[in-house]
């Protein structure tokens, strides 16, 4: 049987053979690898918005260019030591979390992707990869780039829409909004009130 459109934009349901093939024949042509954080997000979002959000962003790039798009599979525990005094929050040395990026990197790029984006959805993680992404592109021959989502959102767009002219800002009007449309079950309704600049 087939892949579904929503089977054929994920690495993982292939079998070896199914993305062996896809490569051979020069289907595949770019691999999107999202990078997250899984973290509190104030009272009244998921932990796991980071992840969800650009998740869904990577999903809505790999549909509409399937079938020249595959997605890795997600990174979803983040730099995120700032939020550890919150219990749940999952981190990793910036080191140790650079490593296993660089090495998905390497990866797909020896499966024969010569066009890779790193997908970012998680504040923390941006710093470390711009410190450090010249030399990943110096061992690396291949058309290679970070992109944090919400930053290719042009600012008089955001402008137009958030009442408080932040975007993204953690876990206030813009990413609250975000859920709400893209993944409603993930807000608490009940825990909703202004909590602007109450929490880092």
């Amino acid at each position: 049987m087939p892949l579904s459109p929503d089977q054929a934009i994920l690495l993982p349901k292939h079998t070896r053979r199914e993305f062996r093939e896809r490569m051979q024949k020069g289907e595949l042509k770019a691999c999107i690898i999202p990078v997250a954080a899984t973290e509190q997000h104030l009272e009244h979002l998921a932990m796991e918005h980071d992840w969800r959000s650009v998740m869904h962003i990577a999903t809505l790039a790999a549909l509409k260019l399937n079938p020249q798009a595959i997605i890795a599979p997600a990174m979803n525990i983040g730099i995120s030591e700032h939020h550890m005094r919150h219990i749940g929050t999952l981190t990793a040395m910036p080191g140790s979390w650079l490593g296993v990026l660089f090495d998905t990197i390497r990866s797909m790029h020896h499966a024969g992707f010569k066009n890779i984006i790193v997908l970012n959805g998680h504040g923390g993680n941006i710093a470390p990869c711009r410190g450090i992404w010249g030399q990943f592109e110096q061992r690396l021959e291949s058309n290679l780039h970070f992109a944090t989502y919400w930053e290719l959102l042009p600012k008089e767009v955001s402008d137009r829409y958030l009442q408080a002219k932040r975007c993204p800002g953690h876990a206030q009007e813009f990413e609250t909004a975000f859920a709400l449309a893209a993944f409603p079950e993930n807000v608490r309704h009940d825990a909703m009130r202004d909590q602007e600049d109450k929490e880092p």
